[in-house]
């Protein structure tokens, strides 16, 4: 029997309160690899960790559900998200070590634009003018956090950019994977082909690291599949537009732990350029909501 869509202040308000939780947790992720980015632990050897502490948290679902969430007939694609997700998180750990948490938490709204414009060129999406104006309106907002002529780009910034643009392409993946399997066995499949090839590199720069980075290493991990869970309650919780819109407490949340951990703040032209960028994503996904509802429902394999 197919869940009642959640009605109520009761349901609105559980979806709030899992939403902004989730949003503390992933934000905590950030955080804490900026911590063990700064101890000098080199980004490959972070990537391998992070693989390996996720698919630790995961072992209780695949004890219970067994081996056949390991099993699917769409490899290819699979393979192809392996290697565009490890770009995302490589470059999105690089950064840590040369910006901010919130500067990076702000330039990684432009993770949704990127994947307006991924969605053309790879899924062969219809885009209207819409969509295309929410997507240079966030483009602007870029560049009111970036503003170049006036700030110096430097490889952080960059590393942030080619971050989001990961992020974008893997979500496209991701999101052409849940229509044909299980969604844990979408996380869980990637994670087990990701951590090996992660692992190449990493053996290369491996540095001996304090049992009080191992345990930073186990709450980042802990954190990221808290983060996850949560926002999938949230989204089970409430309406879609209702979570969507407090997508933006992730960077007060960013902000603070940098302010508390590094003593680091981001300027008011950050924010202003993450609240355009947000405002336009927040546009697009409302968009997209509306372009499923006049399309009919695709068969799943």
């Amino acid at each position: 029997m197919e869940r009642a869509a959640p009605t109520g202040l009761s349901s609105t308000g559980s979806g709030v309160f899992w939403m902004v939780l989730s949003c503390a947790l992933l934000a905590g992720v950030a955080a804490l690899g900026r911590y063990v980015a700064l101890e000098g632990v080199p980004t490959f050897q972070t990537v391998f960790l992070r693989l390996a502490f996720a698919i630790l948290a995961f072992a209780p679902l695949l004890m219970v559900r067994g081996t056949e969430l390991l099993h699917t007939k769409h490899l290819n694609l699979y393979i192809l998200r392996v290697f565009v997700g490890l770009f995302g998180m490589t470059t999105w750990f690089a950064a840590l070590s040369y910006i901010p948490v919130g500067e990076l938490t702000a330039i990684g709204f432009l993770a949704p634009i990127f994947g307006t414009v991924g969605a053309v060129f790879l899924l062969r999406e219809v885009v209207g003018w819409r969509r295309w104006s929410a997507t240079l309106v966030g483009l602007l907002g870029a560049l009111v956090i970036l503003r170049p002529g006036v700030n110096e780009l430097d490889i952080g910034t960059w590393l942030a950019i080619a971050a989001a643009f990961g992020m974008a392409m893997a979500g496209l993946l991701v999101k052409n994977l849940t229509g044909k399997d299980d969604p844990d066995k979408v996380v869980l499949i990637a994670l087990c082909l990701q951590a090996p090839v992660a692992l190449i590199p990493a053996i290369i720069v491996w540095q001996p690291i304090s049992l009080e980075t191992w345990g930073v290493y186990a709450v980042m991990g802990l954190c990221g599949m808290l983060g996850h869970i949560t926002l999938t309650r949230a989204f089970r919780a409430a309406d879609a537009s209702v979570v969507m819109s407090l997508e933006f407490a992730r960077l007060p949340f960013a902000v603070l732990y940098g302010f508390a951990m590094f003593g680091e703040l981001i300027d008011l032209w950050t924010w202003v350029g993450a609240g355009i960028i947000f405002a336009a994503a927040l546009y697009t996904a409302h968009r997209e909501r509306v372009r499923r509802r006049t399309e009919p429902e695709p068969i799943r394999e």
